[in-house]
């Protein structure tokens, strides 16, 4: 069951990894905090020996999982992005320690496919100020916040690091935030997991459509990554579900069936509104910490 679960499960999460620790051990730290709407994991990937157990590059992994998005009250809902902001803060405190004077936010995905179309939903709603002129902002300093939806090869030609790179290179910003839709390999994820990294991003990795990597070295830039997995690969789920009833001897038979399943993914049957909704709740959360970062800096 082992081999098969390593070459048919398919997920871009780090809490989905190999192995998890439930407690600090030779190149991981793990640490876990309950809240009323969610739970947050914080895994630290410390060196190669970490990597390799878990299956993730070194760095920073933060997991908010929470219960499905239409259970929510306005209440809860808040409280939600107001924990999401916090950890983007947290974040990327370790990632820029000197300060942040402005950021590029990068909607990955295709806008005219629902389950991949949550980077282009949240860089459309950001609020972006990098074109306030300081005179205007009556000597309060804006961070310079910008944003670009740069779609997908098949759209442009053109790879999505180019586009990233080229503006970042124009616009210098302390921290790019890349945000895209994920691959889960549990139903129970999907729409209902936010994960923050420092280790950048690889579009399209998740259903098998490996695109160049988009992180800190090929952008010339911190790169943080937000994502929500909103597909499951169809031989994944199957995976998973034989698992989770305890069956553990696989027969031959079934190998073909995940072979051909490893093409087709599986989304919500409301995907438009559970992406519409994260969508929400990630570019508000953003929106928040970047009205902190404004309190937190004055011109001088």
């Amino acid at each position: 069951m082992n081999d098969l679960k390593n070459k048919y499960s398919r997920t871009d999460l780090a809490a989905e990894g190999s192995q998890i620790p439930d407690s600090s051990q030779d190149g991981t730290k793990y640490e876990e905090e309950n809240y009323v709407t969610c739970t947050v994991a914080r895994l630290h990937v410390t060196n190669d020996n970490g990597a390799k157990s878990v299956g993730k590059p070194i760095g920073r992994y933060v997991t908010v999982g929470f219960r499905q998005y239409q259970d929510f009250t306005d209440t809860e809902r808040e409280s939600l992005i107001k924990t999401v902001s916090e950890e983007i803060n947290r974040l990327s405190q370790s990632m820029c320690p000197e300060g942040i004077r402005g950021v590029l936010v990068a909607g990955l995905g295709n806008r005219n496919i629902t389950s991949d179309s949550l980077g282009p939903l949240c860089s459309d709603n950001v609020n972006i100020t990098r074109h306030i002129n300081a005179s205007e902002s009556e000597g309060r300093y804006f961070p310079e916040i910008s944003a670009i939806a740069p779609g997908v090869l098949a759209q442009t030609g053109i790879e999505t690091v180019e586009l990233i790179r080229g503006a970042a290179e124009s616009c210098k910003p302390s921290l790019v935030i890349v945000i895209d839709a994920l691959a889960s390999r549990s139903v129970g994820r999907l729409a209902s997991t936010v994960q923050l990294s420092d280790t950048g991003i690889s579009p399209g990795s998740g259903i098998g459509n490996h695109r160049k990597q988009i992180n800190s070295e090929t952008i010339g830039f911190p790169v943080m990554a937000i994502g929500v997995p909103t597909v499951v690969d169809s031989a994944t789920l199957v995976i998973d579900a034989l698992e989770r009833a305890g069956i553990e001897d696989l027969p031959d038979s079934l190998i073909p069936v995940l072979e051909e399943g490893m093409s087709f993914f599986v989304t919500l049957k409301d995907s438009d509104i559970a992406v519409l909704e994260l969508s929400k709740i990630i570019f508000e959360s953003l929106n928040t910490f970047f009205a902190f970062l404004g309190n937190q800096t004055t011109l001088s």
